[in-house]
């Protein structure tokens, strides 16, 4: 699979441009600030819907403009696919699938897969839960789109059963009407969500330790894996009814701390995905390289099950040469270099490694030209 063409309007920092692609690698090169994060991030919008920096719309759309128009040629080896996506913040967006217009949005997702590594990646590894959960909800939706609508129903349910327990709170009310409906769909969706999340991790746990050990060049190893907030110590078992079970008693025996506290206390919205580098967690004792590493390992391994599927998935690499070190440059520049389609970002052509020759574009004042 690969991009042969991305045309952008109002979007970020772009009036209008439009850039062709081929196979191969492709490297955009110009100063911080001129637009080169603005084109990759554009195409994994077309990819996933969603943005690697902000977790709104509204900073996608050009100052002064009311929208956002995204157009997607895309090759495949079952079809060539255009995809054309309008962003409208705060309103619903617009898809069309080779000029047809798409009711939801949500089917047009696995049109286009990509791989995203990017200076932010560290936070999945360095910061909060929520960093982790988003890498595999991600990840599962990319691999099985069905889980976009269970991830968006569940999150929903999410918010109506904390905005009734915040009133019952505020009112005093010890036994609100209506919570046994919520809890329901919570744990009817929540299962199901966590059952997805444990089965990806299991398909991901060998090829992170793999990926790891190639890009460190080092002989400790990683793992992965998936902690619930509540229940039994370790992992739990992926099945949808054991996990229901344990779910409706853990909301049973939180009900008093969720009225007294007015938040939802229990589901996959509060759990998280253990790193460890050895015998010790990566978060808080993983030094700035084996962060790095890490980081780059989940990417690796979620582009070797992507693949999977028959189909490379795009890879693009935003800045990340410029933050590795000369020995983990030149591993990833190897591990990359072979993929149908590489598109790469860097300030100055001497950060990307020599290997991965190909077409060089700059990137200036708005502007995208051939080098």
């Amino acid at each position: 699979m690969h991009l042969t063409r991305l045309a952008l309007t109002d979007f970020r920092s772009y009036a209008a441009a439009e850039v062709v692609l081929q196979p191969g690698v492709s490297t955009f090169t110009g100063a911080n600030g001129e637009g080169k994060t603005n084109l990759v991030e554009a195409a994994g919008y077309v990819a996933t819907f969603g943005s690697h920096r902000v977790g709104t719309d509204a900073p996608l759309v050009r100052r002064g403009a009311d929208r956002a128009i995204l157009r997607a040629g895309i090759t495949s080896t079952a079809r060539d696919s255009l995809v054309e996506i309008e962003v409208n913040p705060g309103k619903a967006n617009r898809v069309r699938l080779n000029r047809v217009p798409v009711p939801r949005p949500r089917d047009v997702l696995g049109t286009l897969t990509c791989v995203l590594f990017a200076p932010e990646d560290l936070s999945v590894v360095k910061g909060d839960p929520d960093q982790r959960r988003r890498y595999l909800d991600d990840l599962l939706v990319a691999t099985r789109p069905r889980y976009a609508g269970i991830r968006a129903e569940y999150e929903r349910v999410v918010r109506q059963r904390t905005a009734l327990l915040k009133s019952a709170r505020a009112r005093g009310v010890t036994a609100p009407g209506g919570l046994e409906v919520w809890d329901e769909q919570l744990v009817a969706k929540g299962a199901e969500l966590t059952a997805g999340r444990l089965g990806l991790t299991a398909a991901i746990r060998p090829l992170v330790a793999g990926a790891y050990g190639r890009v460190s060049g080092e002989e400790l190893s990683a793992g992965i894996s998936y902690r619930q907030a509540f229940g039994v110590k370790g992992e739990p078992d992926a099945d949808r009814v054991k996990l229901a079970e344990s779910m409706r008693a853990a909301l049973e025996s939180s009900r008093r701390a969720e009225l007294d506290r007015g938040v939802c206390l229990v589901g996959p919205h509060r759990d998280d995905l253990e790193l460890r580098i050895g015998d010790l967690p990566a978060r808080g004792y993983a030094s700035h390289g084996e962060s790095w590493s890490l980081a780059l390992a989940l990417r690796l391994a979620a582009y070797e099950l992507l693949r999977l599927d028959g189909e490379d998935p795009v890879l693009m690499l935003d800045d990340v040469f410029a933050e590795l070190d000369s020995g983990r440059r030149e591993r990833l520049a190897e591990l990359v270099g072979t993929a149908e389609q590489v598109l790469v970002t860097a300030a100055v052509p001497v950060d990307v490694p020599p290997r991965l020759a190909g077409a060089r574009f700059t990137v200036s004042g708005g502007v995208i030209e051939h080098a």
